[in-house]
């Protein structure tokens, strides 16, 4: 064997998962694709990372025209959109060359190329000659560790060539003056509410009767409201036939017989696991929906040599959830570092939507509390923000707990605001360690915050 583990995929699981082997004196080498994006996957590329750039980006816009509420007055800023892009590419290159570094420093083999299985021990690895012809050299391992990450889906209609996807957002060139956003979900509300943030004539369009499924319905329906309120041009079971190029641009005919015409059309319409071209089939590795790769509780697949952890497994996809998962495989597989073994675990995952305002949540909505935990207390507060007493802003605030009425515990915590992800990770420590509605009330609130609404919140507003 070549090495004792071959890791497919360099974005965060399979980087965490590389790295953490080789400190055990794991011979670990790790292939990554030429000609698709640096080190890091899809967060440090054309993820995470920048969106969040952008979103802060977004803000700047919001904070100029806030600030006269504050007396500060002069000529009002523009965006250089060039130069925006320019200095992300250089953070995003400069991340690239530090999980690199890291990698090698562990002491794991970089293979660049695209991988193939060819047995549950071999994979072969493409590179291509100068003249575009490919060399094919094959490499075995112990295990191999398939950590491929998933890819934007597009769902096929007239003229779906003429729209782009979230990898392809960040480099639009030029800045479109009209942008069409087709999705519900948290990739398409993010990138509507930034563009819109950037000075874009934005209009979202969602088949479904709310944007952000599988959050809290009332986050979900205060957060169209704000975004509205904003400007922005959301409409909901709205359908799109066909995408047609004309003259004054890409027109995008409506199932309702209406149009929008738009410089650009993003699809924010899902992910899909990356497992094209992999030889899954060939080797007989299990797969369910849309690809996903089917692994038991140790993320080992049907082929015991074979694991897979991340977006390619479909469970939860988010980056920290990838590495918890490429942990708990490197653990399991090659024992823990001076403690007990760690273990992926999907309940009470944190979560935030980069929005303007944004969304932050952990635990479980209220419908879905209703139904595994049986009578709640729901706590609710929907207020103006202490900021936009002066900023002249409309834009108001949401926070909301979930209460199991039999226990106490608070089993959901969500809010719409600003800085509602950094809000929402300290409290996530709390709930995780179990706490309940008598601990929130015993512990004092920072004034004036945000934050401190959720220990003040003493009057139930409804019993369920």
């Amino acid at each position: 064997m070549d090495f004792d583990l071959l890791v497919i995929g360099g974005g965060s699981g399979g980087v965490r998962a590389a790295r953490m082997a080789a400190q055990r004196g794991v011979r670990v080498g790790l292939v990554e694709a030429l000609g698709r994006q640096g080190l890091g996957g899809t967060c440090v590329n054309v993820g995470c990372i920048p969106k969040k750039l952008y979103h802060y980006a977004a803000h700047y816009a919001e904070a100029a025209d806030e600030a006269r509420g504050y007396g500060w007055h002069g000529a009002h800023a523009t965006l250089d959109w060039g130069e925006l892009k320019r200095r992300r590419a250089a953070e995003i290159d400069r991340l690239n060359g530090v999980y690199e570094q890291l990698l090698r420093n562990a002491g794991v083999t970089l293979l660049h190329g695209w991988a193939r299985l060819t047995d549950a021990h071999t994979v072969q690895v493409a590179t291509l000659n100068a003249d575009g012809s490919p060399t094919h050299q094959t490499w075995r391992a112990e295990r191999i560790l398939i950590a491929t990450g998933g890819t934007p889906y597009v769902p096929h209609f007239r003229g779906r060539e003429h729209v782009i996807t979230s990898n392809e957002v960040f480099d639009l060139d030029p800045l479109p003056a009209r942008l069409v956003v087709v999705g519900g979900g948290y990739i398409a509300c993010e990138f509507a509410s930034i563009f819109h943030g950037l000075g874009v004539q934005v209009t979202q369009l969602y088949r479904g009767e709310q944007i952000l499924r599988g959050f809290d319905d009332e986050v979900r329906h205060f957060l169209a409201d704000q975004l509205r309120a904003k400007g922005l041009d959301l409409r909901l079971q709205t359908g799109v036939v066909a995408v047609q190029r004309e003259d004054d641009g890409l027109h995008v005919l409506l199932e309702d017989g209406n149009r929008v015409v738009a410089d650009a059309v993003l699809y924010a319409t899902g992910r899909v696991p990356n497992v094209a071209g992999l030889g899954l089939e060939e080797v007989g590795v299990a797969q369910g929906a849309q690809g996903a790769i089917i692994v038991n509780e140790h993320f080992q697949t049907n082929v015991p040599s074979i694991y897979a952890v991340g977006d390619v497994v479909a469970r939860a996809q988010l980056t920290p959830v990838a590495l918890a998962e490429a942990m708990a495989v490197v653990d399991h597989l090659y024992g823990a570092a001076g403690a007990a073994p760690r273990q992926a675990r999907y309940d009470l995952i944190p979560t935030a939507v980069f929005t303007l305002p944004s969304v932050g949540a952990v635990g479980l909505t209220e419908a879905h509390a209703r139904q595994q935990r049986g009578r709640l207390r729901i706590y609710r507060s929907a207020f103006r923000p202490l900021r936009h007493t002066l900023s002249g802003s409309p834009e108001r605030a949401l926070v909301k707990l979930v209460v199991d009425d039999s226990s106490d515990q608070v089993v959901g915590l969500h809010m719409v605001g600003p800085e509602a992800g950094e809000i929402v990770q300290g409290f996530a420590v709390a709930m995780r360690c179990g706490a309940t509605k008598a601990q929130f009330d015993a512990t004092l609130g920072i004034h004036p915050t945000l934050a401190e609404e959720f220990v003040t919140l003493r009057e139930p507003v409804a019993r369920t």
